[in-house]
């Protein structure tokens, strides 16, 4: 069967990478066209585009980008008539791919959305274009299910969250070898994730980097993203004692005692490793106050999203300094904190509905005919 997939970001590409193999499995006749990453690109198949040339962030960045990404779609709709797949699998990017679900749908091509839209968050009214435009969604929040059938009257798949099989099949080094493998000292880490996008890193990192002199015992360690290159990040490096490690995250969160983490997936990888952390975010000025009049909730992290509590610390906007900052990590190295927040890491992985989620959807949309 021919499967043509489309990811705009590095967590999708995780996702897509891990649902590939699982459809390979299921189906061993699978060929794959699609936009993705490197990992996608791992599983075989053909690259049409890299995420890194996809992702804007922001509305006031999207504006800026709108002739790219206008290009982009427009492409994409020739590509995918050209290509003819059996089935459209869409993965998460909803600016993006609910366009294409709609044109897809129009050429009678079959169509499945893996990561919801958040619809619960803002845009609600695109549910009509959900079920005039997808045949199958599959859900990886544990109230989303209900959401979408006791609200919406639309029946998805709750297939569990992808991020706990990537965590499970992690194969970390021992902490001695990742200290000497990366030229670390003995001091516990403090884990610094300052996004994936150059305008997350622009914003967050230098700020992240103060705390590296307020906290002499603990070794800093940024975690690079796959889809930056280094010189991005070197310019806030001369003037701190700080480590860089290059797409490394998941073996950098196993072996750290706490983190700073840029609001995002994450946030939820770093609950599920069990590290104490402190959800950072800071955007164009614009940008902030049009989502803060769009969007209506008590939280911006999937950590306290799930729990519908305040389990990690966010700070936002003018929030997010030194001050403040340094404030919420002098918590979350302290004892009595880092119990209460383990306790409600372990309550959030039983929510998240075991792990399995890439070969529950390959079975979905296999035995979909």
């Amino acid at each position: 069967m021919k499967y043509y997939i489309i990811v705009g970001e590095a967590s999708g590409d995780l996702h897509a990478s891990n649902m590939m193999k699982s459809l390979k499995m299921k189906d061993p006749k699978a060929e794959f066209r699609f936009w993705g990453g490197d990992l996608m690109q791992a599983q075989g198949g053909t690259l049409v585009k890299h995420y890194k040339d996809l992702a804007f962030m922001g509305f006031a960045e999207v504006i800026m980008n709108l002739r790219t990404i206008l290009n982009n779609i427009a492409f994409c709709k020739k590509d995918l008539l050209a290509y003819k797949p059996d089935k459209l699998i869409l993965v998460d990017y909803p600016g993006f791919n609910m366009r294409i679900a709609e044109f897809a749908k129009k050429k009678n091509i079959e169509v499945h959305y893996y990561i919801s839209p958040q619809l619960w968050a803002w845009k609600e009214n695109r549910i009509h274009k959900i079920k005039r435009d997808v045949d199958e969604m599959y859900v990886i929040l544990p109230f989303e299910k209900p959401y979408y059938k006791d609200k919406h009257q639309y029946p998805v798949h709750f297939v569990g969250h992808p991020l706990l099989d990537a965590i499970e099949d992690e194969k970390s080094p021992s902490v001695e070898s990742f200290r000497k493998m990366y030229q670390l000292d003995n001091r516990p880490i403090i884990a610094l994730l300052p996004g994936s996008r150059k305008q997350e890193i622009n914003k967050m990192l230098s700020v992240m980097l103060e705390m590296v002199d307020k906290f002499k015992a603990y070794q800093f360690v940024i975690a690079g993203a796959p889809s930056q290159d280094f010189k991005v990040y070197q310019p806030y490096l001369k003037n701190y004692d700080v480590k860089f490690i290059s797409n490394k995250t998941y073996e950098l969160l196993s072996n750290s005692y706490a983190a700073l983490v840029t609001s995002g997936t994450a946030t939820l990888e770093t609950a599920l490793f069990k590290v104490p952390q402190v959800v950072c975010y800071k955007a164009n000025a614009i940008s902030f106050w049009i989502a803060k009049q769009l969007v209506k909730l008590k939280y911006i992290s999937l950590v306290n999203l799930i729990m519908d509590k305040e389990v990690v610390t966010e700070l936002l906007q003018d929030d997010f300094n030194s001050d403040r900052l340094a404030l919420e990590l002098k918590k979350i190295v302290s004892e009595p904190y880092r119990k209460e927040m383990f306790a409600n890491y372990f309550e959030l992985e039983k929510m998240l509905g075991g792990k399995g989620a890439s070969d529950r959807i390959a079975a979905l949309i296999t035995a979909i005919e």
